[in-house]
């Protein structure tokens, strides 16, 4: 990590990938079932409108650190698809804290 901005940088990339992750799994293990058992749309409504806001800052983000810290093209694609997996955004923000921790 060059400098502090860098590290706000991966820090965000970090909180984004957790909320992502966070968002999925309401939106797969509450907001579905609400939806279809308790016939309640709202809940996919606004979980998914929320989901698809930080899976797009998920994305954007990715993109960021690929250039920013000169990623190599597997390792984006590896944690864009991580952030098609329920539970992998979890994976890639554990990974980059300790790449953090690592680096302090």
């Amino acid at each position: 990590m060059n400098n502090a901005k860098d590290r706000e940088r991966l820090e965000r990339f970090c909180k984004v990938a957790f909320w992502e992750g966070v968002s999925y799994v309401v939106l797969l293990g509450i907001a579905m079932p609400l939806k279809y058992l308790a016939g309640w749309p709202d809940a996919v409504k606004y979980v998914g409108w929320a989901h698809g806001i930080l899976f797009i800052a998920y994305a954007a983000l990715l993109v960021d650190a690929m250039l920013r810290f000169k990623w190599p093209l597997t390792r984006g694609a590896l944690y864009f698809v991580a952030s098609l997996l329920p539970i992998a955004p979890f994976l890639v923000e554990r990974q980059l804290r300790g790449k953090l921790r690592a680096e302090a």
